[in-house]
């Protein structure tokens, strides 16, 4: 059942994502970069997962309409360091919205009391999967999203919306074409 429900959260979000730069994994990155402070790219390919190759594509991509910068480390000037843009945290912000409708429409069935109820049962599977892989504090990361997935206030830059593709391994087109994703 599962296996059903993702891939058809899947499917919806990469295409609420399709024309975004970098598509699931653009957002993923510039998730990744408005979740912290400014990291060099080995840290964030290293947090999401993601060979460091594709992720110098996928900042190249982002940088191009202007959500993300680099900038020279200042403790070390070999590294660049992945700045979020106020254009990026707009972009992010509309894209995580559009995500959460996705995720709305997939548990439009259940009730408000269903719907909580089965975000604290992902939550604590998601937790008892961080033994399997602990690349990222998955018990983090849930813990974010069911936060995000709350009725909350204005939403900060702290929160990394309940519909981040963190496990999707679609590459960017110009790394598909490298063979790099």
């Amino acid at each position: 059942m599962l296996g059903i429900v993702f891939r058809g959260y899947v499917r919806a979000a990469e295409h609420a994502l399709s024309d975004f730069p970098g598509g699931p994994r653009g957002y993923q990155l510039l998730t990744a970069a408005i979740n912290g402070p400014a990291r060099n790219q080995g840290a964030i390919a290293e947090e999401i997962g993601i060979d460091r190759t594709v992720l110098t594509y996928l900042i190249d991509d982002l940088e191009g309409p202007g959500f993300v910068a680099r900038r020279a480390d200042p403790a070390d000037r070999r590294n660049r360091l992945v700045e979020v843009t106020d254009a990026g945290r707009a972009a992010w912000e509309q894209r995580r919205l559009a995500l959460r409708r996705v995720e709305s429409h997939l548990l439009g069935a259940l009730t408000p009391t269903e719907s909580a109820t089965l975000r604290s049962l992902l939550q604590k599977v998601a937790c008892s999967a961080q033994a399997a892989d602990p690349l990222r504090d998955l018990c983090e990361v849930v813990t974010q999203v069911h936060d995000d997935a709350a009725p909350a206030e204005a939403p900060t830059s702290r929160q990394t919306g309940a519909t981040t593709v963190r496990g999707g391994r679609a590459a960017t087109p110009r790394a598909r074409r490298r063979g790099t994703g």
